[in-house]
């Protein structure tokens, strides 16, 4: 069996470590866990790895958050993977820091990154894990907000907020998004 699982962020270092990067943050200590590299590839940086007879196709769009759907859309197609073998991480503002929340498909819930995959794919049938960056923002500083950095009071547990998306991620692959969902959400 094959996976996408696709971590949403902006390539840059003024990007690196922010709120919007979360997905991208992800796949790097994903990355780390299993000692793999990305490498560019087209529209994205890509990497894979072997899990329990598994293929698990790792890519950080290289399209910018809101632009992701193109390298989404062909990743599943030069991979032949079908969406409910797909999962999109992303960072959500309605959560609170560090909750993961999974879900099978849905809206794009203002989240600009899932309204470029849904127009790309013609679909909200595919898999996503939202990760809570909370909403300590005064209204019209949404965007600021999430691309600062992480706060030092969020630092302290954001490896175990990680570990366990990753955890999530694992079992996704292993054991399917329902029982996923009843362990992590």
């Amino acid at each position: 069996m094959k996976y996408l699982i696709v971590g949403l962020g902006n390539l840059g270092d003024e990007y690196d470590l922010t709120r919007h990067n979360i997905g991208f943050i992800i796949l790097d200590h994903f990355a780390k866990k299993f000692n793999i590299k990305f490498v560019i590839k087209k529209n994205a940086l890509y990497t894979s790895v072997k899990y329990k007879n598994r293929i698990l196709h790792l890519i950080k769009p290289s399209n910018y958050v809101n632009n992701s759907g193109k390298s989404v859309n062909y990743w599943m197609n030069k991979l032949k993977i079908n969406t409910e073998n797909t999962l999109v991480i992303l960072d959500d503002i309605s959560l609170p820091f560090g909750k993961i929340r999974i879900k099978k498909n849905g809206s794009d819930g203002g989240h600009n990154g899932l309204k470029s995959i849904n127009e790309s794919l013609n679909s909200k049938n595919y898999n996503r894990i939202r990760f809570g960056v909370d909403n300590n923002f005064s209204p019209g500083t949404q965007s600021q907000y999430v691309l600062s950095k992480f706060s030092k009071n969020e630092n302290k547990t954001l490896e175990l907020e990680i570990e366990s998306c990753i955890d999530a991620i694992l079992s996704f692959c292993s054991e399917g998004v329902d029982r996923t969902m009843n362990k992590f959400n």
